[in-house]
This record gives C-alpha cells, structure tokens and sequence, in this order.
C-alpha cells in the first residue's frame, strides 16, 4: 500500500430479511472502483453477528466471532457506514458493533450512506456522529443519502434515472475526497504523534 492509498472498512448495517442494503453496497462498489487511492474491505454484519451481551472477558465463541472483526478494523484506516433508517434511528446491529470496539474507531474517518423514508435515512446518520465523537473519531460532514430508493436501482446496483445516477455520483465523489483526505492526514497524525485519549 502507498503513502497515498487508505484501508477502508465498508461497514453494511441491515441484516434485516429481505434488506436494500446490498443493493446500495453494489452502487458504492461502483464508486471505488472509479477510485486508485483505497483498498476496501466490507464487514457485513449479517455475516458476522455478534452476541447483544457485551462482556470485557468474552466466552471463546465470542472471542471467535469478534476474532473475524476486529482486526479488520483496527486496519482500517477510515470506515463508510451503510445504514437504513429504522424508526427515526440506526439498526441496533451498528450500536453492537461500535459498542464491542473501543480503540480501534480513535482518531479515523467515518462517512455515511443512508436510504430510507421520506428522510432518506438522514436520521439515523445525525443519530450515529455523536455516538462517533464519543469515541474520538471524526465524522465526514458530507453524506450520501437515497430517497425512497426501493424500484430506483435495478439488481447491479445501477441507478435507473440518470440525473438520479449523475446526482449521487457527484455525491459520492464529495464524499470520497474528503474521506481520503481526512484518512491519509489523520493515518499521518497518528503515526507521528500516537493518538491518546
């Protein structure tokens, strides 16, 4: 990996039957494959459930199950977030996984794709940044969000209206930038002067 290319964790938040997420992660896998300064890894957490009891001293399963995690990301130089909106909130699949890591978030990147309802999922993204802040990561202002988006993709992950398709294109790119400035320049902070909180 160079000095100018980032490890990105995708992190896929629905396991919920009959999920869109897969859909949106196909539209996103079209947007890095665009880009050279990024090596993607996607956790999707309906293949990696993780028990609801937290514990500081995990019983060997789940030491196993969090073995298959959380070295990917603590790798990670920055993370995407792919949530819906479930209730005017986040999936408590997320909040699980956030609240089984502790250090490996501290001092990294975190953008947001949301869909959903009528907000497009944007609450769920306002509701998780303070979740982030409180363990020190920094969250990408700009999002990408889609709009009621169920028979607006078809099953490639292709949006079907081109001005739709243009929009969030032009949405992702933002996004993309910032998020790769902020993780080469906090992987640089890091490095240089380890972060401690």
């Amino acid at each position: 990996m160079s000095e100018n290319t980032y490890r990105l964790a995708v992190i896929i938040g629905s396991t919920r039957d009959g999920r869109f997420a897969p859909t949106v992660k196909k539209w996103l896998d079209k947007q890095l494959d665009l880009r050279e300064d990024v090596e993607v890894d996607v956790i999707d957490l309906a293949d990696h459930p993780l028990p609801m009891a937290l514990s500081n001293e995990p019983d060997p399963e789940t030491a196993a199950l969090l073995a298959k995690v959380s070295p990917r990301l603590e790798a990670a130089d920055a993370y995407i977030v792919v949530t819906p909106e479930y209730n005017h909130s986040y999936p408590a699949t997320i909040k699980n996984l956030i609240d089984w890591h502790y250090t490996q978030w501290r001092a990294k990147p975190v953008a947001f794709i949301s869909y959903g309802g009528l907000a497009s999922g944007l609450r769920a993204v306002e509701h998780l940044r303070p979740v982030f802040a409180e363990l020190h990561a920094v969250t990408i202002r700009d999002a990408v969000s889609f709009h009621l988006p169920w028979g607006k993709f078809d099953d490639e992950g292709t949006i079907l209206d081109e001005e739709g398709a243009t929009a969030a294109a032009g949405a992702a790119k933002v996004m993309l930038d910032q998020l790769a400035w902020w993780a080469l320049s906090l992987r640089e902070a890091r490095e240089a002067r380890p972060y401690g909180a």
